[in-house]
């Protein structure tokens, strides 16, 4: 039997281009005599299409164009991934698509509302399995969260389902993509059944869905495994697949890196924006994002600004007009002195008793956020934020200053990976300048300043931030692994103190088991005391 995989990365809402999509891979299947085309879950209109399900056009829209695409191959069995209108209930559904018309759909059963995911707000739970004869064999459907739960998976190697085709708009998160492996290899193990897994490739927002489709068998494990954020159409003879493919031990820093510069692509591309305008300051986060961005981007459409005050070093300047040389990108150099000091001048009555503080250093921050807003207005671009979750976490970040942004690529990266990330890039050719690297990381508004001397050093800052959100770890026990009570207790009541500032940061991708957005939904508001003793 001769399968096709479409992993194709759709545009939530662009009904029309997402069909072309769809109609592309029908074609190069057919070429290869494909005789099934598996495409991802809701593959017809981007997921999640959230409240254009609402939408009463939308839905009558993806319907015209699935009953479109039944007319373009009658032969070849097309499952296609889209809403299913059933009088008042909206499921999200996989249907078949053979000899001309739509004749079966498959209703997703379990419906994830947790993490990054609402589907309760939209769809209804289906409450079948199905399973459709072709070549002889028995073939059964899933939709994503069904693979993760017990029932709907077993019901069908119970029915004795030859093949389980899972579709899926599956998010990135670092190393996920072992996990999933290995967690459905247990669901069939035993059971004789091969099980083949197709995922959404993109970035949507604040999502990045890696692809990474492959086929399992129950006795041999991975047998078959595409790229991570590429779009493939492949064409696959299931009869070959016995033997035992090893498992390619990809970096995890080039997949991260490769994720982030498909994040920001799309996120460009899919709101057809060309320009960039990136603030440098010749530290690692703007290095790392800069060099993201000449992945992404054409070097002619970025445009790097160096903004100077007194408070910048020499060899800040040297490097930033350096990485920018280096990667081909056009550079300028724009003091923000004058500017800065006519500010100052302007508020000088009003805080005449008040000693220099937190406030002029935000001045400057502030300057910087504006002027490159002027440029990407002036120029219908938009900002690159440069902020790290790590900064993000603690607040470390200025609001309105280094925070603005129309995107941010690091938002949920910490700063223990953008040094990894750094590195990564450097490892065939020297892009970023090694002092930026090994340099003591400093925001440079006031002399002789460095990030240590407001936060712990970053592996300690990142280890409490990972404990803390994405394990949920309580303050005493996190001071049980051996973190002191101080740092702790400092780094918690920032984390809280600082929800107000990410509420109002621009969107970037998630990659870790818990980004900030809508996995924390914390009150900013709100009068519990977070305590560091035990129960």
């Amino acid at each position: 039997m001769k399968i096709c995989i479409a992993q194709i990365n759709s545009t939530v809402g662009d009904i029309n281009y997402n069909y072309n999509l769809i109609t592309k891979a029908i074609k190069k299947a057919s070429e290869k005599k494909s005789t099934l085309l598996i495409t991802p879950e809701l593959s017809l209109t981007g997921y999640p299409p959230e409240d254009l399900l609402f939408n009463d056009n939308f839905i009558a829209e993806t319907n015209k164009k699935l009953l479109r695409l039944a007319t373009i191959n009658p032969q070849m069995i097309i499952i296609v991934g889209h809403p299913l209108l059933e009088g008042k209930n909206l499921f999200n559904a996989a249907s078949l698509i053979h000899k001309g018309k739509v004749y079966r759909a498959y209703k997703k059963q379990i419906l994830p509302n947790y993490s990054v995911f609402d589907e309760k707000r939209y769809f209804s739970p289906g409450d079948s399995s199905l399973i459709f004869e072709h070549q002889g064999k028995r073939i059964g459907i899933l939709i994503c969260e069904d693979i993760w739960g017990d029932t709907p998976i077993k019901k069908l190697i119970e029915e004795k389902a030859d093949y389980i085709i899972c579709i899926n708009a599956s998010p990135y998160e670092i190393e996920k993509q072992a996990y999933r492996i290995n967690h459905i290899q247990k669901k069939i193990n035993g059971s004789g059944a091969k099980l083949i897994y197709v995922n959404a490739v993109g970035g949507q927002d604040d999502l990045i869905f890696d692809g990474g489709s492959f086929i399992l068998d129950s006795n041999h494990g991975l047998v078959f495994e595409l790229p991570q954020f590429k779009t493939v159409t492949q064409t696959i003879d299931l009869a070959t697949l016995f033997k035992n493919k090893n498992k390619k031990n990809l970096n995890a820093t080039k997949v991260l890196f490769n994720g982030l510069v498909l994040a920001l692509k799309d996120y460009l591309r899919k709101n057809s924006i060309k320009k960039v305008f990136i603030g440098l300051s010749g530290g690692i986060d703007s290095a790392v994002v800069l060099c993201i961005a000449s992945k992404a981007c054409n070097s002619s459409d970025i445009q790097a600004i160096m903004m100077p005050t007194k408070y910048t070093s020499a060899i800040s300047l040297q490097d930033a007009r350096k990485l920018a040389k280096n990667i081909s990108v056009k550079y300028l150099n724009k003091s923000i002195d004058s500017l800065n000091n006519k500010i100052n001048q302007l508020l000088a009555d009003d805080f005449r008793n008040y000693e220099e503080d937190i406030t002029e250093e935000n001045i400057q921050a502030r300057i910087r956020g504006l002027l490159l807003m002027a440029y990407a207005n002036k120029f219908k671009g938009v900002v690159l934020a440069t902020s790290n979750k790590s900064e993000l976490a603690v607040g470390y970040a200025t609001l309105y200053g280094d925070m603005v942004g129309g995107f941010s690529v690091l938002k949920d990266v910490p700063k223990t990976m953008v040094y990894k990330l750094a590195e990564y890039i450097n490892e065939k050719n020297i892009i970023i300048p090694n002092r930026i690297i090994t340099r003591a990381p400093t925001a440079e508004l006031k002399d002789n300043q460095t990030d240590q001397d407001s936060l712990p050093d970053y592996e300690i800052l990142d280890d409490i931030i990972d404990l803390y959100l994405e394990k949920n770890q309580s303050p005493f026990n996190i001071i049980n692994k051996g973190h002191s009570l101080q740092n702790v207790k400092k780094v918690v009541e920032l984390i809280h103190k600082n929800e107000f500032k990410r509420r109002q940061s621009s969107p970037g991708p998630k990659v870790t088991s818990k980004a900030f957005g809508k996995e924390r939904r914390y009150p900013i508001t709100n009068s519990f005391k977070i305590t560091t003793k035990g129960n």
